[in-house]
């Protein structure tokens, strides 16, 4: 992967910065019914995509510190959809892995924000996906919490539901 410059590296961490604010402005006011329902085949509900950012933004942030740390560290992987239908992963309850998310996202922009080039350029091992680095971990996990806003408006939308104003999701009629 060709390095990243420092406008497209500062894009990204405003982008990691700004997911939790995005995700509860899509999400607030929605309903169990449009938390838990299962409206599109072979894809998570709301709940479990919230959740999944939850867990999977830790899990990323626990491998960027891995990297910068530990020489070359092997990261481990996990069953993210195992992860997904655990009791609280498949719950309407989400303000707690909202919470997370804010608080975890100032960390780790602030963490990108603050690194230097030998930092960027540190690597390590993921045994599904080989070689990891500081610089793809921003780039995939900027995007990564695009495509589960994707899912998730996708989602409510097969579900019958239109976004009418900020925050509010209806029937469509």
């Amino acid at each position: 992967m060709p390095s990243l410059d420092a406008a497209t590296r500062a894009r990204l961490i405003e982008e990691i910065a700004a997911l939790p604010s995005r995700l509860e402005e899509l999400v607030a006011g929605l309903t169990d019914e449009q938390l838990l329902g299962h409206f599109l085949d072979g894809e998570w509900n709301v709940a479990q995509n919230v959740h999944h950012l939850a867990d999977s933004h830790i899990n990323s942030f626990i491998r960027l510190k891995l990297l910068l740390t530990e020489d070359r560290p092997t990261v481990r992987p996990y069953d993210q959809d195992r992860w997904a239908v655990t009791a609280e992963a498949d719950n309407p309850r989400i303000e707690d892995s909202l919470e997370v998310l804010r608080g975890l996202h100032r960390r780790w922009a602030a963490l990108f924000a603050s690194l230097d080039e030998a930092q960027w350029a540190r690597r390590g091992y993921h045994p599904e996906n080989g070689e990891i680095s500081v610089e793809g971990l921003l780039a995939d996990y900027a995007a990564h919490g695009d495509a589960h806003i994707d899912q998730i408006q996708r989602t409510l939308a097969a579900g019958g539901f239109a976004h009418a104003s900020r925050g509010v999701w209806s029937a469509r009629r």
